[in-house]
């Protein structure tokens, strides 16, 4: 038994971290524009509510990245959604920002 509580955080580590380094070193600017329920960002362009959601909940740690696979981007919204305390919604959001 303590060898999977030994080996459960270590294989959480070594699975997560490339990843979420990979989405902090490979930002761009996402446009989420298809979203129905926009803001107005400085400049007079349109931000969507994941766009939002993710600056203020996601982006104080990480950069909006390049791009994933829906799978990926899955596995990490619901693994962030649990750390952060995201609401579903939120996750729907920020899930549908990643990949529109």
């Amino acid at each position: 038994m303590s060898f999977w509580k030994t080996l459960a955080p270590i294989l959480l580590l070594t699975t997560c971290l490339p990843i979420l380094a990979y989405a902090r070193n490979n930002s761009s600017n996402s446009n989420g524009d298809t979203k129905e329920n926009k803001r107005t960002r400085q400049g007079g362009e349109r931000q969507s509510d994941g766009e939002r959601k993710f600056a203020q909940n996601c982006g104080r740690c990480h950069n909006p990245p390049e791009g994933f696979s829906p799978f990926i981007s899955g596995t990490i919204v619901r693994h962030m959604r649990v750390r952060a305390a995201l609401s579903k919604q939120d996750e729907e959001d920020i899930l549908h920002f990643l990949n529109p």
